[in-house]
């Protein structure tokens, strides 16, 4: 048997009992999509992205993507484009709609589509960074597999200590700045670790994989 080892690379909090390409500080891979992805963010910065966590599961939550995308644009916000059917909005926000947009759609979306779920909102810029410093991006063979949750407040990332110290083989689990990565080789139905992580964090978290992350970047571009 390998013993687990805790590895710290570039901030994060790595539990693995393997050490992922992507977190050798030597890897020129990791380093271009760093220095790509620090190009981008001063022309993505007005936009913004969010997350509604626990939606469209099975019948229970039901969110048309037409009617949110209405909502989205009658609170006043512009652009405003959805991708896929889990909760994904992006858009920009003019002066006259600033504050917290969080608050304002999670609001809307309780009156006037009746449903009740949390809302998290990141700038392009943030969802740039989340991407670019995923440690985990070159352990994962499917992109489906590979999850990023991402945080309403980064200093949720504490409760996730115990966690970090844990042996979780052959699934992996790195800490970010407000993001956490996890693979899951088996899937996230009967994943032990996801369910702790759900446990630990309840809806202060949202996840999506790493297909869907990609895809939201491109949208803001």
């Amino acid at each position: 048997d390998i013993n687990p080892r805790r590895e710290s690379d570039g901030g994060f909090l790595l539990h693995s009992t393997i050490q992922p390409p992507a977190c050798r500080r030597d890897n020129p891979a990791r380093s271009d999509r760093q220095q790509a992805s620090g190009s981008m963010m001063e022309s993505m910065s007005h936009f913004q992205i969010a997350l509604l966590r626990g939606i469209n599961v099975g019948k229970a939550k039901r969110v048309a993507m037409a009617d949110l995308r209405k909502l989205v644009e009658g609170l006043g916000y512009g652009n405003v484009s959805t991708l896929l059917n889990s909760g994904n909005v992006v858009f920009t926000t003019p002066r006259a709609a600033a504050g917290n947009a969080a608050a304002k759609i999670e609001k809307a979306i309780a009156e006037e589509i009746g449903v009740g779920c949390r809302v998290i909102v990141i700038s392009a810029t943030e969802l740039a960074a989340a991407i670019a410093e995923n440690p985990l991006v070159d352990l994962a063979d499917k992109h489906s597999r590979l999850m990023v949750g991402v945080l309403a407040e980064s200093v949720d990332l504490t409760k996730l200590k115990l966690l970090s110290k844990q042996n979780w083989a052959p699934e992996v689990l790195a800490i970010g700045t407000r993001s956490l990565y996890y693979w899951l080789p088996g899937g996230i139905n009967d994943s032990k670790l996801a369910t702790a992580i759900a446990r630990s964090l309840g809806n202060g978290i949202t996840t999506r994989n790493w297909a869907t992350m990609l895809k939201l970047r491109e949208l803001t571009k």
